[in-house]
Formats: C-alpha cells, sequence, structure tokens
C-alpha cells in the first residue's frame, strides 16, 4: 500500500535518511525506532506525503508520488490515518466536533455519521467526553482523541508518532491494545517509538516487525528486542 524505494531525504544541504526501502501491506504492524533526532518522523511524513523525497521513489497505493498532482494527493492522503505528536486541537471546539473535523475536510456529511462517530468514540472509551473542550481533556484522552481523529474516515493504513510518550504505562497499554484491534481488522500499522517495553509487550500479541534508524538508514532490528 505504501512504498519507499532507495529514498533519501535531506534538509539544508543534510542527508537526513538515505536509501530506504520499506514496504507497508495490508494487515502489517511495524514499529519504528531510534535514538531522538534520528530521522523516525520525516520517515513517516515521506510515508504520507507531507515530504518528498531528495531522491528514489514513493508510491502510495501503487500511484508513484513524484505523478500525482495535489488533488490525488490529497485524495490518497484521506486512506491514511495519522497520530501527530503533538496531538493538536482545536481548543474552542468540543472533543466529538474536533473528531470529526477530517469528514467536514472531506466534504461528507458530518451529521450523517453522527451514529459512526459515537461508536467510534465509544470505541476509545470518551463516550462520555463528547461535548468537553481539548483543555479539560488528560493527556491519554487526548491521544485516544488524536486516534478517532486518525480512523475516522476508515483508513487503510495508520501512521502513529510516539503515541504513547505523554501517557502512563497503563494508558500505553491501552493505547496499544486500540492499535493491535485496528491491525486484525486489517489495517496496516506503523508506529514510531522509543519505549522498549512496549514494543517488547506488543509482540507477544501481534505479529510485529521492528525496524530501526541507526546511521540514516532503516535496518531490521535483531531478537534483542
Amino acid at each position: 500500500m505504501i512504498e519507499l524505494e532507495d529514498v533519501s531525504h535531506s534538509y539544508g544541504g543534510a542527508e537526513l535518511l538515505s536509501g530506504i526501502s520499506l514496504r507497508l501491506q495490508p494487515g502489517s504492524f511495524h514499529f519504528l525506532t531510534g535514538p531522538s533526532g534520528a530521522g523516525k518522523t520525516t520517515l513517516l511524513k515521506l510515508c504520507y506525503a507531507e515530504l518528498r523525497p531528495s531522491r528514489g521513489r514513493v508510491r502510495l497505493f501503487g500511484a508513484e508520488l513524484g505523478r500525482m498532482d495535489r488533488d490525488a494527493v490529497a485524495r490518497t492522503r484521506r486512506r491514511i490515518g495519522v497520530v501527530h505528536q503533538d496531538c493538536q486541537f482545536l481548543d474552542h471546539l468540543p472533543l466529538a466536533e474536533n473528531v470529526s473535523l477530517p469528514l467536514l475536510a472531506a466534504g461528507r456529511d458530518v451529521a450523517a455519521e453522527s451514529e459512526n462517530l459515537r461508536e467510534l468514540l465509544a470505541w476509545v472509551g470518551l463516550e462520555a467526553q463528547t461535548a468537553s473542550l481539548p483543555p479539560q481533556l488528560s493527556g491519554g484522552e487526548r491521544q485516544r482523541a488524536a486516534l478517532a481523529r486518525a480512523v475516522i474516515m476508515s483508513p487503510d493504513v495508520i501512521l502513529a508518532d510516539e503515541p504513547t510518550g505523554n501517557v502512563d504505562w497503563e494508558m500505553s497499554l491501552r493505547i496499544l491494545q486500540l492499535l493491535i484491534e485496528l491491525n486484525r481488522m486489517g489495517k496496516a500499522i506503523l508506529v514510531a517509538t522509543h519505549d522498549l517495553n512496549l514494543i517488547r509487550t506488543a509482540k507477544a500479541h501481534v505479529a510485529a516487525r521492528v525496524l530501526r534508524i541507526k546511521a540514516r538508514q532503516v535496518l531490521l532490528a535483531g531478537a534483542d528486542l
């Protein structure tokens, strides 16, 4: 579904990633790890076309990114749900409206999707917070709201950038379980994280591959994880 072939990315004259080849297949589960500043977020942005490669090819659902116009990229990105590290929300809108913003941006009838939205918020355990404003939510609630927003368009791929970075272990496990459930529905999952305990826990429940960014390249991690 998402394929990077010999992809490199440079910024300010410096090469951040070099010769990356990666394929996200339906139903696959990948973790991406590496030290801070290694390029995990940059790689995710390449996967959902927020960034363009300096060299190499990116294919999104069979279409080569370099041959896609802006409208085609926008349509394709609706098939990719992204959980950003900073969990940005519009603070003046209640939770339910924040989560439904992707529907509005896609020109969908939000009112007609109200039952789906209710079920989605119940699935992430936020049915009691639908009218709450983002500043009233805890860190774990914000992370689960971000996941709900990422999947409301029923994407084929979910990319999550440190989704458990600002929550305690109990909440980390809850978020992990939601991601595993999505994977069992056939979604491809790519999670960038520095939490090796989370990765070890996940591998007991799902056939996850672990990738490590080292020296600007992506390597398959060894059995030490």
